[in-house]
C-alpha cells in the first residue's frame, strides 16, 4: 500500500528494540550490508524464506532433541549429540540444531515420477518430502535392542537391478536386520515399498516404527490409528502404510510419554494415538521365532487414489540407449552408473539438483545436469528439461530462477546452444526470440563501461553462486555472459546473420572488457590468477573464475591467468586432495573438485587424476555426493545430501575422460587412467554425443605394447579431425 512509503516504519522498530533492549536490527542490516558491494539485489528472497524455514525446524530441533536424548533419533543426531564421536558440535550457543555433520540421504524413486523417498545411512525411510519416517528395530525377549540409527558397523549399497534400491544391514549380539528400499509403480500409482528380513538367536520381535523425524529434524505427527485389521497405519488422516502381515502388538505413545521404544514391552495394547505437540510415535511388532528369519513388507502409497494415474515404461525405457562405462575399476563403474540413475530420477520435467534441501529449480544447476544428460546420450529428457525454460523468461529477457543471479541467461544460452551442438539439429524457431530477449539481456545489464573502476563494463554486483561470498562484480557471471552471447552468435548465424554478428561482436567486447579488468588484478596481486572479482585477494571465491576454461571454453587449455588461478586454489584451497570452499559451504566439494580436474585435463595435466580418485574416495557407499562434504566425519555438512550437481560433474568428469572437444577437432582417450592400461580387458564408452556426432570407443590394452584405439562414429557431417591421447604408462 502507498501509506507504507511514508509510514516512519524504521524509526518504529528502532524505538522498539532499544526500548526493550535488543540491537537495533536497522543499523545491524546497514553494517552487514556494507561488508558487500552496492548492488540492487541483497540475498535472494527465495534464499532468505529457505533460510528461515530451514532454521525454524532448526529451533524446534533445539527445543526437542537435547532434552530428550533416550530417544531413537535419526543416524546424524545419534552422530552429532554423542561427546564420543568425531561428529560431535557442542550446542551451547547455538540457537538451531541442525544437521551439520551428517547430511547424507539417497533418493529412491521411478522416472518421471515427481515423488522422491530418501533414505539415510541408517536405513531410516522418509517417503513424503520433508515429512516423517520409518523406521526398524529387532527387540529380542531378553531386551536386547538392534537400533541400526545407533549401529557403528551398519552396511549400505544400492543396487539397480530394477532400479534403485537401498540396502541397509545391522547386526548385533545375535541380532540382524537388512532393510530394502524402493519406489515400484502399482496400478498406475507411485507406492514407497519397504521390504524387511530380521533374525534373532532368541525369540523376539521385527519392530516397525513411525517416527516424528528426518534427516533434517524433528517433523511432527499429531495422531497415528491401527486399523482394525491391524495391518495398516493412517497418519494424521492423510497417509497411509500398509503391512504385509497384521501386528501381533502395537503400541503407541506421544511426547510425555516418551518414545514408543521405552513401552514396547508394555502388556497393554494400544490402537490409536494423539499428541497435542505432533510428536506421536508407534511402533507395530511382529514376531521372531528364535533362529528363523522374519520378512516384512511395508508399502506406502506416494499418491491417494483420486490423483491420475501415471504412465512409467519403467527404467529400461527411460535410460535407453545412454552413453554406457566398461572399465576395470569398479569403483569408477559404480559411480557412473549411480549418477546416470540420479540423472533420470531428478528430471521428471524440470531438473532438481536435489531431492530434498534442494529439490527446487536454479538455472544454474539445471545448466550442468543438462548438459551430462546430453553428453550421456539422453537428449529426449534434456529436450523437455530445456522446453520449461521459456515460462521462466521475464518480457525483460531475464531468465529468472532467483533474482541477482546474473549468470542466468549465459548458461541458458550456453546450454540450448550445446543442445544444438550435439543433436546436429537447427534452433528451434519457437526459441529464436527467446534467445534474441536473452542475449539482449546480457548486453543491457552491463554496466558503463566509461567509469574508471575495475568493474567498468562488468555485469553488476550480485549474489551470483551463493558461495563465492557477499555481493560483488563476479567473474563468473561475466564468463557466463560472454558464453551466452557466443552461443546466441552461434545458434542464429543460419536463421538472422545480422543479429548473429551483432552478438558476436558484443561479445568479443566484453571479453576484451573482461581481460582489460583482469590486468589491474594481475597489477594489484603481482600475478596472474583470476579473483572471485576485481576487488577480491586471490581465496576459495576464485574456483568460480575457473568458468573461463571449464566448461565454457573461453580461452585457451594453457592460459597462464587460468593455470595460475588453478595453482593457487591446488596450494591453498585443498584438504585431503579435494577442493575445500571455507566459505558458506565449508566442506569439501566433489563438483567444485571436478572442475578443477577439467581444467588440468584440458591442459595434459597428469594431477587431474589424483582429484578424480579423491572424489571417487569421497562418495558414500550409495554412490553419491552431498554437496559439500564434512573434512572430519566425510558426512554432509551443507545442502542437500544427495546432490545432483556432483552426479552430474562425474558422468561429464568420466565422458571428458574418454573424449571431448578442442576446436575443431576430437581428443580421445587423455583422461584413461594409466593403470587401466596395466591389464587386458577391453575399455569401452558410448555412443557419446559430441559436437562432431555420435561416437563409440573401445581401448584394447596390451600390456608390454601400445594399446589398440578403435572407434565408431555417426557424424553430423563429415568426420572430425580425431587426435589419441591415451597416457605414457612407461612411468
Amino acid at each position: 500500500m502507498s501509506w507504507m512509503k511514508w509510514l516512519p516504519w524504521r524509526y518504529v522498530v528502532k524505538r522498539v528494540a532499544h526500548r526493550h533492549g535488543f540491537l537495533d536490527p536497522i543499523a545491524l542490516l546497514g553494517k552487514l550490508h556494507s561488508f558487500a558491494q552496492p548492488s540492487e539485489v541483497g540475498e535472494p528472497i527465495e534464499l532468505l524464506r529457505a533460510g528461515v524455514v530451514f532454521h525454524a525446524r532448526g529451533l524446534i530441533n533445539s527445543r526437542v532433541i537435547q532434552h530428550n536424548l533416550d530417544w531413537v533419533w535419526p543416524y546424524w543426531v545419534e552422530r552429532q549429540f554423542d561427546p564420543m564421536d568425531p561428529a560431535f558440535i557442542p550446542r551451547a550457543f547455538s540457537i538451531t540444531h541442525i544437521n551439520l555433520s551428517n547430511r547424507n540421504w539417497t533418493a529412491i524413486g521411478q522416472p518421471d515420477v515427481d515423488e522422491l523417498p530418501v533414505v539415510d545411512p541408517g536405513g531410516l525411510l522418509t517417503p513424503f518430502h520433508d515429512g516423517w519416517s520409518l523406521d526398524a528395530w529387532v527387540l529380542a525377549d531378553d531386551g536386547r535392542c538392534l537400533l541400526p540409527s545407533r549401529s557403528k558397523t551398519a552396511r549400505q549399497r544400492q543396487e539397480f537391478e530394477d532400479g534403485p534400491c537401498v540396502v541397509t544391514e545391522s547386526e548385533l549380539n545375535g541380532l540382524s536386520l537388512t532393510s530394502r528400499s524402493r519406489v515400484v509403480v502399482e496400478k498406475g500409482r507411485p507406492v514407497c515399498e519397504m521390504v524387511l528380513k530380521a533374525r534373532s538367536e532368541t525369540s523376539g520381535s521385527l519392530v516397525l516404527s513411525l517416527r516424528p523425524a528426518n534427516p533434517e529434524g524433528i517433523s511432527f505427527i499429531n495422531r497415528v490409528g491401527l486399523s482394525e485389521q491391524r495391518d495398516a497405519w493412517s497418519v494424521d488422516g492423510r497417509q497411509a502404510v500398509f503391512f504385509s502381515r497384521p501386528a501381533e502388538s502395537h503400541h503407541v505413545s506421544d511426547y510425555r510419554q516418551g518414545d514408543v521404544r521405552i513401552h514396547l514391552q508394555d502388556k497393554e495394547d494400544q490402537s490409536r494415538g494423539e499428541c497435542a505437540v505432533g510428536m506421536v510415535t508407534a511402533a507395530a511388532l511382529f514376531a521372531l521365532q528364535a533362529g528363523e528369519e522374519s520378512e516384512l513388507t511395508v508399502r506406502i502409497p506416494l499418491k491417494d487414489e483420486s490423483a491420475p494415474t501415471i504412465r512409467s515404461d519403467g527404467w529400461d525405457s527411460a535410460i535407453g540407449e545412454y552413453a554406457r562405462l566398461e572399465c576395470p575399476d569398479e569403483n569408477w563403474q559404480f559411480l557412473y552408473q549411480a549418477a546416470i540413475h540420479s540423472l533420470v530420477l531428478h528430471s521428471p520435467e524440470d531438473v532438481y539438483p536435489g531431492p530434498y534441501t534442494y529439490k527446487r529449480f536454479w538455472f544454474r544447476d539445471a545448466a550442468f545436469i543438462i548438459h551430462a544428460l546430453l553428453c550421456a546420450g539422453l537428449t529426449d529428457r534434456a529436450e523437455r528439461a530445456l522446453y520449461q525454460f521459456p515460462a521462466r523468461q521475464l518480457k525483460s529477457g531475464y531468465f529468472r530462477s532467483q533474482e541477482g543471479e546474473w549468470d542466468a541467461n549465459g548458461e541458458v544460452l550456453w546450454i540450448l546452444r550445446r543442445f544444438h551442438e550435439l543433436t546436429g539439429r537447427p534452433l528451434h524457431h519457437e526459441w529464436q526470440e527467446p534467445v534474441r530477449k536473452g542475449a539482449r539481456w546480457i548486453e543491457n545489464k552491463r554496466l558503463s563501461d566509461t567509469i574508471d573502476e575495475p568493474h567498468a563494463g562488468l555485469l553488476p554486483a550480485g549474489f551470483s553462486a551463493e558461495h563465492l561470498g557477499p555481493n560483488d562484480y563476479y567473474y563468473w557471471d561475466d564468463f557466463w555472459g560472454i558464453a551466452g552471447l557466443k552461443a546466441a552468435e552461434a545458434m542464429l548465424a543460419p536463421v538472422d546473420r545480422e543479429t548473429s554478428e551483432h552478438f558476436g561482436a558484443g561479445a568479443r567486447e566484453f571479453s576484451q572488457t573482461v581481460d582489460r579488468s583482469l590486468a589491474t588484478c594481475e597489477q594489484r596481486l603481482k600475478r596472474p590468477g583470476m579473483p572471485a572479482s576485481p576487488y577480491r585477494r586471490l581465496d576459495a571465491g576464485a574456483i568460480g573464475s575457473l568458468a573461463m576454461g571449464y566448461p565454457t571454453q573461453l580461452c585457451e587449455p594453457d592460459d597462464p591467468r587460468l593455470l595460475d588461478c588453478v595453482e593457487f586454489l591446488l596450494e591453498k584451497c585443498f584438504v585431503k586432495g579435494a577442493f575445500y570452499q571455507d566459505m558458506i559451504h565449508s566442506g569439501l566439494n566433489a563438483y567444485l573438485t571436478l572442475h578443477v580436474a577439467q581444467v588440468l585435463l584440458r591442459a595434459g595435466d597428469p594431477r587431474f587424476l589424483e582429484l578424480v580418485d579423491a572424489v571417487a574416495g569421497l562418495a558414500s557407499p550409495t554412490g553419491q555426493w552431498p554437496e559439500a562434504i564434512h573434512p572430519a566425519t566425510g558426512g554432509g555438512c551443507m545442502g542437500d545430501g544427495h546432490h545432483v550437481w556432483a552426479s552430474a560433474e562425474w558422468v561429464l568428469m568420466v565422458r571428458n575422460c574418454f573424449v571431448r572437444e578442442e576446436g575443431d577437432r576430437l581428443i580421445l582417450g587423455a583422461g584413461i587412467p594409466p593403470r587401466w592400461l596395466a591389464q587386458e580387458k577391453p575399455i569401452r564408452f558410448g555412443p557419446a554425443p559430441t559436437s562432431f556426432g555420435t561416437i563409440s570407443i573401445t581401448i584394447t590394452p596390451r600390456p608390454g605394447a601400445s594399446p589398440d584405439v578403435s572407434w565408431e562414429g555417426r557424424w553430423h557431417d563429415s568426420e572430425p579431425d580425431i587426435e589419441v591421447r591415451l597416457p605414457d604408462t612407461k612411468d
